[in-house]
């Protein structure tokens, strides 16, 4: 999936758990079938996951970068209507591993990839993000990287994007509309977001409600309308609308919702289309949501 993606087997995990946790010794450690881009997944037992980091990085840079992950899972925990993980330990590099890496609570469902929600869990999206809303920022602003600050800071970004897309969707039209969406001010202040809302963070259970959130490591301040962008990446119109209407959202953060999914759309349909076909369709699925989608009279 990447080019430089670290190798991380079942094997391994078993020993570095043996060695570093042995309340957890004889537990079965079973790979987790995954469209995520950033960890490996492998369940230990039946209560938790370990996460390891795919990619190469600075050993202390990643095990700082899990500390904050850790704090803000502990800060989310309880306060939405839906079950989110709870940080139980961080690991150490070890034989077959280079880097720190983290165990969490394993919360039950099936991600939601491929599976355009229903208006019933339109709504539940909508209760997620008031709720997230709903915390308070207690002074913080969004300080990067990342998604969540300032949109046409991703302009570059977009064009390199751009420029890797010939042939894969109307280049010329998703330009158009990302000239026209860039700019767009922003007026209102920071709120508490979860800040990746894509479908592989959602989790659903067999009727389509949602029965859990993952990946909240980056929960914390952004911009009110980053979360919104899950209107274009997981909702058709009729449920997109409802999800509209149950958080009351204006025209102006309705609008720049729809860079913000343009801006992550347009670098999974390139650099995923041969290693990630979740991740390639979902680029896909939401270019087509954005240059077909009307906003309704408010």
């Amino acid at each position: 999936m990447h080019p430089d993606q670290l190798p991380i087997e079942a094997g391994v995990v078993a020993a570095l758990v043996a060695d570093q946790f042995r309340r957890w010794r004889g537990l079965p450690i079973v790979p987790v079938p995954s469209a995520g881009t950033v960890n490996a997944l492998f369940r230990i037992g039946e209560e938790w996951v370990a996460r390891f980091p795919l990619q190469p990085d600075d050993p202390d840079a990643v095990r700082a970068r899990l500390r904050r992950e850790a704090f803000a899972a502990a800060e989310l925990l309880g306060r939405v209507p839906f079950p989110t993980p709870a940080p139980i330990a961080l690991g150490r590099p070890g034989p077959g591993y280079p880097l720190p890496w983290a165990v969490q609570t394993w919360l039950a469902g099936e991600p939601a990839w491929d599976r355009p929600l229903s208006v019933a869990g339109a709504a539940d999206l909508a209760a997620l993000v008031r709720a997230l809303r709903g915390i308070e920022v207690a002074g913080r602003r969004f300080a990067g990287p990342g998604r969540g600050g300032d949109l046409a800071g991703h302009d570059a970004w977009v064009r390199h994007c751009l420029d890797r897309s010939a042939g894969l969707f109307d280049v010329p039209a998703v330009a158009a509309l990302w000239a026209e969406l860039r700019g767009l001010p922003r007026r209102a202040s920071d709120v508490m977001a979860h800040s990746d809302l894509t479908p592989g963070n959602v989790l659903l259970d067999a009727a389509g409600r949602l029965t859990g959130v993952l990946d909240v490591g980056g929960f914390g301040p952004a911009d009110p309308a980053l979360d919104l962008m899950v209107a274009w990446t997981m909702l058709d119109a009729g449920p997109r609308q409802r999800f509209r209407d149950e958080l009351d959202v204006d025209e102006l953060d309705w609008q720049r919702s729809r860079g913000w999914a343009l801006e992550q759309a347009v670098g999974l349909v390139w650099y995923y289309r041969e290693s990630n076909p979740a991740m390639h369709r979902l680029g896909v699925r939401t270019l087509e949501r954005l240059l077909t989608g009307t906003s309704p009279e408010r």
